[in-house]
Parts: C-alpha cells; sequence; structure tokens
C-alpha cells in the first residue's frame, strides 16, 4: 500500500510538523510513504518538493498571489483567509503521477493548489482539518461565526456586509468542487473540529472521524528540571511559566493579550516567564514577572528541555484545534493550562493534568495557573500528564489507526474499480 501525505510545507507552523510526524511514524511502520509538499524546509529525501531555483520562485510567489483577492476588504481582521484560487499549479498532476493508493491531505493553502484541482485527484482522500478551512469560504479561524452552516457571505472575517462577498463565491466554488470527488474521507483532529466539519454545508455528507495528530513519547519524555535550567541558562529557585507558539507574541489568536492580564494577577516574586516562538521586542511588553525570551526552537531535543524545565505550560489561544504545544508539554511531564475551548478538552483534563479555565476569562486563567504551580499534588499532575499523551496519542497507537483507514478505503476504492 502505498500512501502520499500531501502539505503546503514540511517544517513550517504547527500542522505540518504534526503531517511530517505522521508521515515518519508510517515509514517506521515500514509503509510505502512520500510526503509532497509546496515549500520543502528540511533535507528528508522522503519528502518531495520544489526542486529547481525556478520552482522554488513560483512557490514562493503563488503564497504571495493567492492573497491578492483579499487586499480588495478593506475592513478585514488580520486572520488568515485563503481564496485558494491560483491557477497552474503541478501539484494534481504530481499526485496522479505518483499514483498513490491513498493521498492524504493536510494543510493546503498559501497557494498550493487551486479549489477546482481537488476533484482532479484520482485516488481516495483523506483529509485531516487542522483549522476551519475546509469548511468554510475561506478563512481559518472562523472565531464565533457560524455562516458556515449555511453558505458563508457578509464575512465578519473579511469585514463585509455583503451576502455575495468572496467569501460566498469560494464557498460555492468548493461546493461545486467538492460535490465531484467520490471518495473523500474527512478527518476532525479533534472532536471539537468534526463536530464542526460535521454542522458545515460542505462536509456534510461526507464520512466524518475524529483520529488526532501523534507524538513520539520517546522523544518526547520528562528530563530532569534541574539540568534543564541549567542548559537553558534559567533559574532554580522560582516557579518558571511556560509560553509560546509560532509568532507567539503578534498572532492575536495565541492569546498574548489574555496571558498579560492573567499574569498580571500572579505573583511575580515567585515566578518567572519563558517565551519562545518568538524574540525579546523592542518595546518591553509590560509583566511584573522577569521574561526571558528564546526565539524559534526547530528541534524536538531543544524542545523536550524547555518544557521540562517549566513548571507551567500556559497555551491562551481564543481557538484551537489539537495543539502541538499541550501534546508535546503533557508527554514531557508538565501540566498545562489553557481555556476550555476547541479541542483542548481532547488533552487537558481539569484538575487532573492541568486546568481549564472559563473562556476568555483571565482572572480564571489566572487562577488556573497558580493553582498548578501551588497543587500539593503536583507530582501527581506531572504524571497524569504524560500518561494521558502515552495511552492515547503515541505514534505508534494512532498510527495503527490510520493505517486501518488507508487499508478499508484502499480495499473499498479497488473493489469499486472492478465492479466497473
Amino acid at each position: 500500500m502505498k500512501i502520499l501525505i500531501v502539505s503546503t510545507y514540511d517544517t513550517q507552523g504547527g500542522a505540518a510538523r504534526a503531517a511530517y510526524r505522521l508521515h515518519k511514524s508510517l515509514l517506521e511502520c515500514g509503509v510505502d510513504t512520500q510526503m509532497l509538499v509546496q515549500g520543502k524546509g528540511g533535507d528528508d529525501f522522503t519528502v518531495i518538493g520544489s526542486e529547481t531555483k525556478t520552482q522554488k520562485l513560483i512557490a514562493r510567489l503563488r503564497f504571495m498571489l493567492d492573497s491578492f483577492p483579499v487586499r480588495f476588504y478593506k475592513d478585514r481582521t488580520k486572520t488568515l483567509f485563503s481564496p485558494g484560487w491560483l491557477p497552474f499549479s503541478t501539484i494534481t498532476d504530481r499526485i496522479n503521477t505518483i499514483n498513490p493508493d491513498v493521498v492524504h491531505l493536510h494543510w493546503i493553502a498559501d497557494g498550493l493548489l487551486r479549489i477546482e484541482d481537488l476533484a482532479k485527484i484520482k485516488a481516495p482522500i483523506v483529509w485531516s482539518l487542522h483549522d476551519d478551512w475546509g469548511f468554510t469560504g475561506g478563512c481559518h479561524i472562523k472565531w464565533e461565526c457560524k455562516r458556515y452552516k449555511q453558505a458563508c457571505g457578509a464575512c465578519p472575517r473579511l469585514g463585509s456586509s455583503k451576502e455575495n462577498d468572496l467569501s460566498r463565491r469560494v464557498f460555492l466554488r468548493k461546493q461545486k468542487t467538492f460535490a465531484k470527488i467520490q471518495n473523500l474521507t474527512v478527518i476532525g483532529l479533534s472532536r471539537w473540529l468534526a463536530d464542526c466539519a460535521k454542522e458545515s454545508a460542505l462536509f456534510k455528507k461526507y464520512p466524518i472521524l475524529n483520529l488526532p495528530n501523534l507524538l513520539n513519547t520517546e522523544s518526547f519524555a520528562p528530563f530532569d528540571k534541574h539540568q534543564a535550567r541549567s542548559l537553558l541558562n534559567l533559574p532554580q529557585n522560582k516557579k518558571m511559566i511556560l509560553f509560546g507558539a509560532l509568532s507567539a507574541t503578534s498572532d492575536i489568536n495565541k492569546g498574548f493579550k489574555e496571558l498579560t492580564e492573567a499574569l498580571l494577577h500572579i505573583d511575580s516574586e515567585k515566578t518567572e516567564l519563558v517565551v519562545f516562538g518568538s524574540n525579546q521586542p523592542k518595546t518591553p511588553q509590560g509583566f511584573k514577572q522577569k521574561a526571558h525570551y528564546l526565539g524559534r526552537l526547530y528541534d524536538d531535543v531543544s524542545l523536550r528541555i524547555l518544557y521540562a524545565a517549566a513548571d507551567v505550560m500556559v497555551v491562551p489561544s481564543l481557538q484551537e484545534n489539537l495543539s502541538n504545544a499541550i501534546m508535546e508539554s503533557l508527554a514531557c511531564g508538565t501540566p498545562v493550562v489553557g481555556f476550555g475551548i476547541g479541542g483542548n478538552s481532547d488533552m487537558i483534563e481539569h484538575c487532573k493534568n492541568g486546568y481549564l479555565a472559563k473562556p476568555i476569562d483571565t482572572i480564571d486563567l489566572a487562577y488556573g495557573i497558580e493553582w498548578v504551580l501551588n497543587a500539593k499534588n503536583y507530582e501527581e499532575l506531572c504524571h497524569n500528564a504524560r500518561e494521558k499523551i502515552v495511552n492515547e496519542f503515541d505514534s505508534k497507537v494512532v498510527a495503527g489507526k490510520y493505517l486501518e483507514l488507508y487499508s478499508s478505503l484502499s480495499v473499498n476504492f479497488a473493489s469499486k474499480v472492478i465492479s466497473r
């Protein structure tokens, strides 16, 4: 059985890392798998990317050009909106040339392909939803908007009051294209996103499953806290609060503002903050606590040491599907505090391995941080954190479930072809 993982990137962003981890886990299981990407950041020969300088230049241009129609909406928010309109993508041709038994789509925006190209894929398709884009008229984060249940239009992310706006047109293009795809299985990585997909007008006719991302729990495992702090030059006599994400301080969805408000209620004499994913800003953020900015960390070893150095990880995102940071932190035995939104409850068990604060209540977020830091059963929280991920999200456990799905789709597809 030949599997092809398709993603815009292999290393850039949480969705790309999750897709690549699945790809590597399948290889370790002896599966014939390749990964096809537009922007290749690593040097893994099993990942197929743009090969020539011209192809790499075109890939960068596609990313910029795909967002061009969005620029006509002057009142748009800063959240990502992808029209998926650029023609002349070679991705579907490359997919069909590889001729896999199953094509597994992951995050496919930034000009990777035109929506209509999806109907040209010949093999059965599995599509893992890393955000809302698959079932909306173009937005990746819908927040409070429910218009995806009907037909989008008057999009709040575009700042539009017109029904026949870009979001409606993108929605109708998806509707027309999806109707042509005969073998599509949709994966909600969290229970929450699977439920959203079931409620959507675009996906409600298709099989929708909940299968999570996976994690190598041998790579992400507890590490001596004292040694971890020595390696990172962090103090030994403080409670360390960890926060991080790609563009951690500039992406409004990551909750940096909410974290800042919560930290005002935390004892600054006993605690300090560690931020990764961003460098120290020119203008001080105004924390009461001393803040250590570690910038971007690019390898699992560094991340493991970082999680081990912290007493608590805070993930205050306003919308979250299935956070890599939560999964990684819990696997390393570090409890996590976040809002009770999205897929957070798939991993954080309230007052058992962390704390789920009321959405979007910064006072309760602060209480949750204090509760973890001062918990009398703190060691038990750490043990529970590790056990949760090992039992439910370990790479061997989850990869096996994906293999069962691929096998069933491949067999069903083959029988349909023979019956014709």
